[in-house]
């Protein structure tokens, strides 16, 4: 600040001085209204983006409400995670919106990121991002790189295709009238055909694990100049079918030799061309997992085929088991248990769905699955343990819980109308009481029957997708394709690869004696 002392005798001098002042005031009153037409902007940004943010909270509050209030059992799992995809995204794009706002106002605006970490197996292209000259500004020295700012992003390079071309040169003798000499052809899945057995492992992959339709498929090749009908993709699938179908058969032969296993079926809508219309065939699963009591037996799951439900298929599927089988509430399975070689245990997940539904307008339904709730509190405590120590907690702790929520069904059952939704779920849990209790003397057995329901969702999304299969031929390739890729998939194995080092093995003559060394559980990648 200048004090009068301070200032110049001459009027010109003094001028200036003042010139310049206003000058400055002036460039800072205009940084000024800059500023607040920013803060405005922002303002107004950050308004309507907490409106839309708030708007789209209310939608997914009302999903979640949907999703698990009275009449949860009504939305389908699938569109649910659809619509909750499509609402983050809507929510990113607010952000974004933001994002941009506060960096022109250059104010720091905190984001949340989940960018978690990238593999180090992938290739790392660098790019250095330099500056244009390294002569300082001050003094005009050197700069030296005294450190740097690393940022990793993922980039993806789209499937490429290529030919691969095989030649096999012929060789005469000058000397002779030998027969001319010339190294075999190398073995194919499809002979004399186009596909690599690498191309053919990619169609599968894209049908059964990620759900495309051939005709799908056969779009993006087209993308890409590659135009293949779908019929032909069609004759890839079947005769790799053929191929595999003894693994599939040898998976679920591994399976009979366990001593429990979990068993589950979902229709399979197959065309009728006969009638011009579709029929429901049946697709029945057969997993293992121990996982949760620390058991050292892979996971894996095996599909079955059937044109129909009858009793008589788990029946011929499973001949040779002898052991636990867990399964719902379908009462085929009985004729399976009576013939002495299967003791069946029951879901309770089941039992617990026929009670919710009742939650909202029955004190009584509440109560049950307040019950229930306290035994799966008891599971989360010993998943994974010995199953000694599981069977140990369960006395301890679920042994008095069934016994009191066996009281309350039989009282309750006694005092509601016989005819009635409530009286229909305490009926139904009364008559598998048996197999519902198993597991309190059994560690191995498991509260309900959630393993093969989870390998049963795949086969319903490719359902959805794929509307129907067009023979029972084709429900038959589903089961022996989907088997596979969703046993390596509960090993953690990439299907892609699994599949594609098990086609050549096929076709190079990998003999029927030796399956067991293709399970995918004893693939090993190659190291490159």
């Amino acid at each position: 600040m200048l004090l009068e002392a301070d200032l110049p005798d001459d009027p010109d001098t003094l001028r200036a001085i003042v010139v310049e002042a206003w000058s400055e005031v002036a460039k800072r009153d205009a940084a000024l209204r800059a500023r607040d037409a920013q803060i405005a902007d922002l303002s107004v940004a950050t308004s309507e983006a907490d409106a839309e943010i708030a708007r789209l909270n209310a939608i997914i509050t009302a999903f979640q409400r949907h999703r698990f209030g009275a009449r949860s059992e009504q939305l389908d799992d699938d569109q649910l995670q659809l619509a909750f995809e499509e609402l983050d995204a809507a929510l990113s794009r607010v952000q974004a919106g933001l994002d941009v706002a506060a960096k022109r106002s250059g104010a720091e605006r905190p984001r949340k990121a989940n960018r978690g970490s990238l593999p180090t197996h992938l290739e790392r292209i660098e790019r250095v991002v330099d500056i244009d000259d390294k002569t300082c500004i001050c003094c005009g020295g050197d700069l030296h790189v005294i450190g740097e700012d690393v940022a990793e992003r993922l980039d993806v390079v789209p499937v490429t295709f290529r030919v691969l071309v095989t030649r096999r040169p012929r060789y005469g003798c000058r000397a002779c009238e030998a027969a001319p000499v010339q190294a075999p052809a190398p073995a194919r899945i499809v002979e004399g055909g186009l596909p690599t057995e690498a191309l053919v492992a990619h169609v599968l992959v894209g049908k059964y694990a990620d759900h495309l339709p051939l005709y799908r498929q056969a779009q993006i090749y087209a993308r890409q100049g590659i135009h293949i009908d779908r019929s032909t993709l069609s004759d890839w699938v079947g005769r790799a079918a053929w191929w595999l179908a003894p693994l599939r058969d040898h998976l679920l032969a591994e399976l009979k030799r366990s001593h429990r296993l979990f068993a589950d079926e979902t229709t399979a809508p197959v065309l009728d061309p006969g009638r011009g219309r579709t029929k429901t065939g049946q697709l029945w699963a057969y997993a293992r997992d121990d996982r949760p009591w620390g058991g050292t037996d892979p996971p894996a799951v095996a599909y079955r085929y059937a044109p129909d439900r009858k009793a008589e298929r788990p029946i011929t599927h499973l001949a040779g088991f002898g052991g636990v089988l867990q399964v719902d509430g379908y009462g085929g399975y009985a004729a399976l248990a009576r013939r002495g070689d299967v003791t069946l245990a029951f879901c309770w997940a089941h039992v617990r769905r026929h009670f919710y539904e009742l939650a909202g307008a029955s004190p009584v339904a509440t109560d049950v699955l307040a019950h229930i709730a306290r035994l799966y509190a008891v599971e989360a405590d010993i998943r994974g343990q010995s199953p000694e120590h599981r069977r140990a907690a369960r006395q301890a702790h679920s042994r008095s819980i069934i016994d009191d929520l066996r009281r309350t069904l039989d009282a309750r059952l006694a005092q509601v109308s016989r005819k009635s939704r409530l009286a229909d779920a305490i009926r139904y849990a009364l008559t598998r009481w048996d197999g519902l209790t198993r597991f309190l003397d059994d560690g191995r057995i498991e509260l309900d029957n959630n393993s093969v329901e989870r390998a049963i969702r795949p086969l319903a999304l490719n359902r959805k997708n794929a509307l129907f299969a067009g023979s029972d031929d084709g429900g038959d390739h589903w089961a022996v394709i989907a088997s596979l890729i969703e046993t390596a998939k509960l090993n953690t194995i990439d299907p892609q690869a699994w599949l594609t080092d098990t086609l050549t093995r096929l076709a190079n003559g990998h003999g029927r004696k030796r399956l067991s060394e293709l399970m995918p559980w004893n693939y090993a990648p190659a190291v490159a």
